[in-house]
This record gives C-alpha cells, sequence and structure tokens, in this order.
C-alpha cells in the first residue's frame, strides 16, 4: 500500500473546509511532521511547514475523489497543499499546486504508457 502527504503551511489561514478534509482524513494518518522541505518544494525561510502523511487505503481514496477531481485545487486556504502519493518509499507523484505542476517518477515501461494515455494530459518528458 503507498501513501501521500498534504501540507499545512503556518503562514496561511486554513478554511473550515480544509481542516474538515484533514480530520476525515484522520483514519488513515500515518505521521505528522514540521519539515521546511517535501516533494516538489522547498521553504526559504520562516516557519516549517506541518507534511501530514496518510495511507493510500480505500478510505483516503474515497474522501479524496469527494473533495477534488483537480491535483491544482490542493492550494490553502481552501485545501491543505501539495497532494503528491509515494509507492512505498519511493515518490511517485510530486504536485506542486500552487505552481500548477506535476510529475511522475517511474521507470516502469508499462506505468509510462498509461500515463501517456490519460486525455487531456498535457506532458513534457526530460
Amino acid at each position: 500500500m503507498g501513501q501521500f502527504i498534504l501540507v499545512v503551511r503556518k503562514d496561511l489561514f486554513l478554511s473550515f473546509q480544509a481542516k474538515l478534509v484533514l480530520s476525515r482524513l484522520s483514519d488513515s494518518l500515518i505521521a505528522i511532521r514540521e519539515q521546511f522541505e517535501w516533494p516538489g518544494t522547498i521553504l526559504g525561510g520562516g516557519e516549517p511547514a506541518i507534511v501530514c502523511y496518510f495511507k493510500t487505503d480505500n478510505h483516503a481514496k474515497k474522501i479524496l475523489k469527494e473533495v477534488s477531481n483537480s491535483l491544482y485545487s490542493w492550494v490553502q486556504p481552501d485545501l491543505p497543499e501539495d497532494l503528491s502519493f509515494m509507492k512505498g518509499n519511493n515518490l511517485w507523484l510530486v504536485n506542486t499546486s500552487h505552481e500548477s505542476e506535476s510529475y511522475f517518477v517511474t521507470e516502469e515501461k508499462e506505468e509510462l504508457e498509461e500515463i501517456l494515455g490519460i486525455r487531456n494530459i498535457k506532458i513534457k518528458q526530460k
């Protein structure tokens, strides 16, 4: 089973809706850490952010699908930030919501073919 993260910036307001999402996800919570860095982001100073680690279980998947249909809507104050996914301890989908940028980390050919087959996806390959 994989994991995902959501980030709460201490220097930004967090809406009631965002707090409710975190509360609903609490059964899938693995850990909460204060960090200056998380996938796709390094803070340049100030206060660390709160990075919440969750199990990608059926409970969490259902909530994520109900809350949003866009990776780029995961921006404070409306929602926690930067929904990103890991397979085991390896990054898989890194999302920087406020920049509207995401990238996959994989070398599996079948997985790459599936990603490239997603309708309306814009791909920049390295």
